[in-house]
C-alpha cells in the first residue's frame, strides 16, 4: 500500500474512532502516542533524567501525583508519567489519562521556582484530570485535528508513515489543540488547589503566568500557540487572586501534616 494510502486508512480508522471516543480509548490512543513520542526523543537523546532540572521536575511531580489521583473522577484511573525533554522551548503538557512532558528551557530560562514548577504542574494535570481533551475530541472537529496532525508531522520530521499518523494525531489531542478560556479557566482553578494540597505556595501562580507570557511572546513557547483562547493576563489573575484565601488556607493545612 502507497503511503497515501496507508494515511488516509489510518485517518479512517481513527475517525470510527473519534465519533465514538469515550475517557478510555481516548487515554489508550493517547499513551500509544506518548509511548512512540518518547521512543523517538530518547532516539535523538532528547530526554533528560540526571540533570538537576529533571530531578527537580520529577520530585514536584511525585509529590503531586497521590493529590492528583485524589482529584480523578473521571471513571478511568491515570497511569501518570512524566519525562523531563531537552528543548530551549518554553512547553510542558499534559495528555489524557496523565501522560506528560516538561522542557528544560520552561524551567532553565524562566528560573522557575519549585513553587512555579508546581503551578505549571497543576495547571497541566488539571487538563487532564478535567478530560479537556476528550472534550475536545468530541467536539466533532475531526478535519481540524488531521489538518493540525500534517503540520505536526512536518515541523517535527517525525516521519510520514502511518505510525507517525498516530503519534502526531494523540500529540494534537493531547497538547496542541487549544483549549477553549472556560477550559484554561478551570484549569488555572483546579491546578491552583492541586498545587496548595501537595505542599507548594499558591502565591507563586499569579505572577508566573504573567512571566510565562512575557517570556514567550515572540517564541515557540505554549502561550504563543494558545493565546487566542488563554484568558487575558489582567483576568487570570484577577481571578487568581480571587481564590487566593482559599488555596492559601489549603497550603497552610497541608504544611501543619
Amino acid at each position: 500500500m502507497s503511503k497515501l494510502g496507508k494515511t488516509l486508512a489510518l485517518v479512517s480508522t481513527i475517525s470510527i474512532l473519534t465519533a465514538c471516543a469515550d475517557s478510555a480509548s481516548i487515554n489508550q490512543e493517547a499513551a500509544m502516542g506518548y509511548r512512540q513520542m518518547i521512543s523517538e526523543a530518547k532516539s535523538h537523546n532528547q530526554i533528560d533524567s540526571k540533570s538537576k532540572t529533571a530531578q527537580r521536575v520529577h520530585k514536584v511531580f511525585k509529590k503531586m501525583v497521590p493529590y492528583a489521583n485524589q482529584e480523578n473522577q473521571t471513571g478511568q484511573a491515570f497511569d501518570w508519567q512524566i519525562e523531563v525533554i531537552k528543548s530551549k522551548e518554553l512547553n510542558a503538557w499534559a495528555m489524557p489519562g496523565g501522560k506528560m512532558a516538561f522542557y528544560t528551557g520552561l524551567v532553565d530560562s524562566l528560573r522557575l521556582t519549585d513553587d512555579e514548577i508546581a503551578t505549571v504542574m497543576g495547571h497541566e494535570m488539571a487538563h487532564a484530570l478535567k478530560e479537556h481533551g476528550k472534550k475536545k475530541v468530541n467536539m466533532g472537529k475531526f478535519t481540524d485535528v488531521v489538518a493540525g496532525v500534517a503540520q505536526e508531522v512536518l515541523a517535527a520530521k517525525i516521519g510520514s508513515d502511518g505510525s507517525s499518523m498516530v503519534v502526531g494525531l494523540a500529540k494534537d489531542w493531547g497538547l496542541d489543540k487549544p483549549y477553549s478560556r472556560s477550559a484554561e479557566t478551570e484549569a488555572d482553578e483546579v491546578g491552583l488547589f492541586l498545587m496548595a494540597k501537595s505542599g507548594y505556595n499558591p502565591e507563586a501562580a499569579p505572577g508566573l503566568w504573567d512571566k510565562m507570557q512575557k517570556a514567550s511572546t515572540g517564541s515557540q513557547g505554549i502561550l504563543d500557540k494558545l493565546s487566542s483562547t488563554h484568558p487575558s493576563d489582567k483576568d487570570r489573575q484577577e481571578n487568581l487572586l480571587r481564590l487566593m484565601p482559599e488555596a492559601t488556607a489549603m497550603y497552610k493545612q497541608s504544611k501543619n501534616k
